[in-house]
């Protein structure tokens, strides 16, 4: 799994939108769930892949605050599934360098699964490959207010500092750098309220691919086309 670039090549923050699993399962005469459990095995593919593209940090939108909106079965399946997700893998995720965070609110968190998060997180929590961040009950405007809330200066505040207490407040350990890369699957074009402050100069690119059809050479098609990219962060380039 770990198979990293040249030191010359800058690791990599990329961020993940994973949509289309209800869709997946509707084309197929499926369950919803069918296409949650699908999409699962294309995280494994993802996590697989990573940290041989140069990626040192990875964020999977796995359920948003606004999610808890959908049918009552189908939030109790997805808990299920991401409980499930975290006993089976951890382990797994330790002996290849990965270190799993699960990052947003986790007062609303079913308590089997604040169980099975914290022990993945102490599991693997001396990792030094991949930082694998989850995405759960997240909702980057919540996030922001929270770390608003929390300064203690009524002077002029950093963009370091506030990063700092952004990443505080969505229990993020260790703190994650900008995002460099977002990837949104199913051919939507939004960012829903997703990692917004650290993605301010992010490059985004979206995909028609479903979800559960997403694999590692995908990934490394997206990271291609990031790196072929001119990223200017508001410079011009001066005439040679």
């Amino acid at each position: 799994m770990r198979s990293p670039l040249p030191p010359a090549v800058p690791p990599l923050h990329v961020a993940i939108i994973m949509d289309g699993n209800g869709r997946w399962a509707r084309k197929r005469g499926l369950p919803r769930i069918a296409g949650h459990r699908e999409g699962a095995k294309a995280v494994r593919r993802v996590v697989e892949k990573a940290p041989e593209l140069g990626i040192a940090t990875l964020t999977l939108y796995a359920f948003s605050c606004d999610n808890w909106q959908r049918p009552r079965a189908e939030v109790a399946a997805l808990m299920e599934l991401l409980e499930r997700y975290l006993r089976e893998e951890w382990k797994k995720c330790h002996e290849n360098g990965v270190r799993i965070n699960v990052i947003g609110r986790r007062d609303r968190l079913p308590s089997g699964v604040i169980a099975a998060l914290d022990a993945a997180e102490s599991g693997t929590e001396s990792a030094s490959g991949l930082h694998l961040r989850l995405a759960v009950d997240y909702s980057a405007r919540h996030a922001i207010g929270v770390a608003a809330r929390s300064l203690r200066s009524n002077g002029p505040v950093s963009r370091e500092t506030f990063s700092r207490l952004l990443n505080q407040a969505v229990h993020s350990a260790p703190e994650a750098p900008d995002v460099d890369l977002v990837i949104r699957t199913s051919g939507e074009q939004r960012l829903s309220d997703f990692l917004l402050w650290e993605s301010a100069y992010a490059e985004l690119l979206f995909t028609e691919r479903l979800w559960p059809d997403f694999g590692g050479e995908d990934l490394a098609r997206a990271v291609e086309t990031f790196r072929a990219r001119d990223r200017r962060f508001g410079r011009i380039q001066e005439a040679s």
